[in-house]
């Protein structure tokens, strides 16, 4: 199959984290960077619009950017105001930005006491945003009040992302080092009973509605389908992407039960889909179709698969290659992401937009 060649912006000396569609202009985007691949060093706000290239085809260019004193890792636009968006930062603030003025952000929030890893504004309670950081807390926020309006205690080390439910006002999942993916009903705030000999006074842990056993290793990133409630997908260090069923629970001994004798464990896997071959840092299921599913890797590779023919014939993505080539060219649209490890890149795959920078 003949495919035109992805459209592709270069930031030299940032390397991308996190990007964001404008939910109000279909030409704009905003791309969170950091300098030495988020190790060390200031970060960039990039607005991006996309104008049309040879060809036709969409072409991004840098409107204008925001220089920051530490990398930047996650970027969410406000979903009330089109030119107002919020950042994650590795200082373990977050900043809001408005687009009409130049230079410095309108507010800043300064309670993480670690790095913030992502944000996320939600698409119905269309005030409020959540963030994750690595020092294991996430924190419900709206932009009119200066201090976060809630703090779970989500995880006993890293939260890489938290997400709304697209679905539920009140629910937020979360995903950690520890190899679990937890759901948070906000509406019903608890805390795990400390484990014997441990002390908690100063940050008990909150009680999650669900947790859900999703690897061995650390999980990196999730997200919610657009179009059935409680299905998720996860990925991590263990290089597969899970889809999960999250309506089944049951009380019993999970990874936590040293603190929680009897936590509420579920989710149901319902497929596995393999090929990467490095850890998958980030996975995104398409906001048009069900069955669509984006995963980007530290392999440089980019991947767009049928995830639902997985899920309805029962079977993983890591069969035969035979059984997999047989349908390439609907299942796996796979391309490479970016071959320069030098600058970051932005690469259009079947229309998603993967940031590929490589920390």
């Amino acid at each position: 199959m003949n495919r035109s060649p992805p459209s592709t912006l270069q930031t030299p000396g940032f390397a991308h984290y996190g990007l964001a569609w404008s939910p109000f202009h279909n030409n704009r985007l905003a791309l969170a960077s950091s300098a030495n691949y988020g190790l060390v060093g200031n970060g960039r706000l990039h607005i991006v619009g996309l104008g049309l290239g040879p060809g036709g085809l969409p072409q991004p260019g840098i409107d204008k950017f925001y220089e920051t004193q530490d990398g930047l890792y996650d970027v969410a636009w406000s979903e009330i105001h089109e030119n107002q968006l919020v950042t994650a930062s590795g200082d373990g603030s977050i900043k809001l930005w408005d687009i009409m003025i130049n230079n410095l952000p309108i507010r800043a929030w300064q309670e993480h006491t670690r790095e913030v890893f992502s944000v996320d504004w939600s698409n119905i309670a269309k005030d409020q945003f959540v963030s994750s950081s690595w020092d294991g807390t996430v924190k419900l926020w709206t932009p009119e009040r200066p201090r976060s309006l809630t703090t779970l205690q989500a995880h006993p080390s890293c939260v890489y992302q938290a997400l709304f439910s697209p679905h539920q006002p009140d629910t937020i999942a979360t995903c950690s080092t520890d190899g679990t993916v937890r759901i948070f009903d906000l509406r019903a705030p608890a805390y795990l009973p400390s484990a014997p000999g441990a002390s908690t006074f100063n940050a008990p842990l909150s009680a999650p509605a669900l947790t859900v056993p999703a690897s061995g290793g650390e999980v990196l990133t999730l997200d919610w389908n657009k179009y059935r409630p409680w299905l998720l997908a996860s990925a991590g260090v263990d290089k597969m992407v899970k889809v999960w069923d999250c309506r089944m629970v049951k009380l019993g001994p999970g990874p936590d039960a040293a603190q929680n004798p009897n936590p509420a464990v579920g989710g149901v896997c319902e497929a596995q889909l393999a090929g990467h071959e490095y850890a998958v840092r980030k996975v995104q299921w398409s906001p048009h179709r069900p069955d669509v599913l984006a995963s980007a890797s530290y392999d440089m590779t980019c991947r767009v698969r049928n995830a639902m023919l997985f899920v309805l014939h029962g079977r993983s993505a890591s069969a035969t290659p035979g059984e997999r080539n047989s349908n390439a060219q609907d299942e796996h649209a796979t391309k490479r992401a970016c071959g320069l490890r030098s600058a970051g890149c932005v690469a259009r795959v079947e229309g998603f937009l993967i940031p590929t920078a490589y920390s």
